[in-house]
């Protein structure tokens, strides 16, 4: 799907890999709507780069409620939806708090499974539309002070496969963006903050199996599997074993599913 002229709801937009893909989206002839809870800064990218902002707080049940019509209210239906909000609380699991879990449920799978619940119906009626679902290597391996963030993005990923077994065959395009540590970002500062969880880093340096991803270089990768219908982008390449083997039984499934219904009736038809 060709960006110029479409409609790109970005998530998580105010800062890092959300602002990153929206001036990308931007630069490649793209109508982008911008969301995020941080106002000022997200105002001040939607005029740079001629967009629409919506504040909202994803963590927030009703500012997730009707999100996807209110922007299309307001700029038009939705050809391309991002899911990259995301948060990582890094720290021991013990030390969580009640209401940090659930806002980092509440963004990390609520609202992408939410939001993603909204948008395709009308994608579908139209007979178009592409969905990112920004997920993480943390979803095939976790490090010590991100079990919480993992486990949401293991989530991102597995639903995502399996919303992909029950679009087969229509017009609608998903990519799952699995990476290690994008830099310069906050989120990359907060990991590295917490000892447990940069030691893991470090390790993994030292053995050659990761290195940090440039935000820019992913962004353009990103924005080059929408328009080329790419289903995977997998940061740093050297890595890329890992998440390939987590998803391997996810495939011996689709396998075995062959000729297998993979929608039934809607009961509204």
């Amino acid at each position: 799907m060709e960006c110029a002229g479409r409609h790109v709801v970005v998530t998580g937009a105010s800062r890092g890999i959300g602002a990153a893909i929206a001036r990308e989206c931007a630069q490649k002839g793209a109508r982008v709507t911008l969301v995020a809870r941080s106002v000022a800064p997200l105002e001040a990218l939607a005029a740079e780069i001629g967009g629409y902002a919506i504040a909202a707080d994803l963590s927030d049940s009703d500012a997730r409620a009707g999100l996807i019509a209110r922007i299309e209210d307001a700029a038009g239906p939705v050809d391309v939806l991002v899911n990259n909000a995301g948060i990582d609380l890094t720290g021991g699991f013990l030390d969580l708090r009640a209401d940090e879990l659930a806002q980092i449920i509440g963004v990390n799978v609520v609202a992408v499974t939410e939001l993603t619940r909204q948008v395709l119906p009308g994608m579908i009626a139209r007979g178009s539309g592409h969905i990112v679902m920004v997920s993480s290597l943390a979803g095939a391996g976790v490090f010590p002070g991100i079990s919480v963030y993992a486990g949401t993005k293991a989530y991102v990923t597995h639903m995502t496969e399996g919303i992909r077994l029950e679009l087969k065959g229509l017009p609608i395009g998903l990519t799952i963006v699995e990476t290690g540590l994008v830099t310069p970002t906050d989120m990359a500062d907060s990991v590295t903050a917490y000892g447990p969880t940069a030691a893991s880093f470090r390790r993994f340096s030292r053995l050659g199996l990761l290195r940090d991803v440039d935000r820019d270089t992913l962004a353009r990768a990103i924005v080059r599997a929408i328009e080329q219908g790419k289903s995977h982008v997998r940061y740093p390449r050297r890595a890329r074993l890992f998440p390939q083997l987590t998803n391997a039984p996810r495939r011996m499934v689709q396998l075995c599913l062959l000729g297998v219904p993979r929608r039934a009736p809607r009961q509204d038809s």
